[in-house]
């Protein structure tokens, strides 16, 4: 054994490429995007896709053609959304503990807001304008207070909630608008 890297942690950094040969690994977890990953031999991705899909209906729903299905499938995640916000209520401070070293749920509504303004609002509308100042982008996201965000903002469930629904109010006139054509 040349390195022995057991327990080792490789948290948001690119392993793209990467090869491993003549390794142990029993009790691995990879959470991530991961495509065209290769497991002695064989091809993994479609399996753990379809297991995903599952699992979680909806994910076939959001990309499918059908833009029915599209609409069908933001109602049930706003449906989905609701159902853990009320349950976040269920449990004071709860929307504010990290599990696992992961975000908040908090800090993943605000995740979300940023998501919105970078890949709704710049990518489907061609907006230019900054991004809403308590969004939570990743740390390797250059120059993001120059892009609007605020690193120090500290905001209440209740404010996120507030944009977030602004957010989705806006997603909601879009998909109503949309054609088909313009979702390919």
């Amino acid at each position: 054994m040349d390195e022995d890297l057991e327990g080792a942690e490789f948290r948001e950094c690119n392993l793209n490429n990467t090869r491993l040969t003549g390794v142990i690994m029993q009790g691995a977890v990879i959470d991530g995007l991961v495509t065209n990953l290769v497991v002695n031999g064989v091809e993994v991705m479609e399996y753990v896709e379809a297991e995903l899909d599952r699992r979680h209906p909806v994910r076939r729903l959001i990309r499918s053609d059908d833009l029915a299905d599209v609409r069908r499938g933001w109602r049930q995640l706003r449906t989905d959304w609701a159902a853990t916000v009320a349950r976040m209520g269920q449990s004071l401070g709860i929307e504010y503990e990290s599990v696992n070293d992961e975000w908040s749920a908090v800090q993943t509504l605000r995740h979300l807001v940023f998501v919105h303004d970078s890949w709704f609002r710049r990518c489907c509308l061609g907006s230019t304008d900054l991004f809403t100042p308590m969004g939570l982008g990743i740390e390797s996201v250059p120059g993001r207070e120059e892009q609007g965000l605020d690193p120090s903002a500290d905001p209440t469930l209740e404010e996120v909630l507030a944009i977030r629904d602004e957010q989705a109010a806006e997603l909601a006139r879009w998909l109503h608008a949309v054609t088909s054509e313009q979702l390919q």
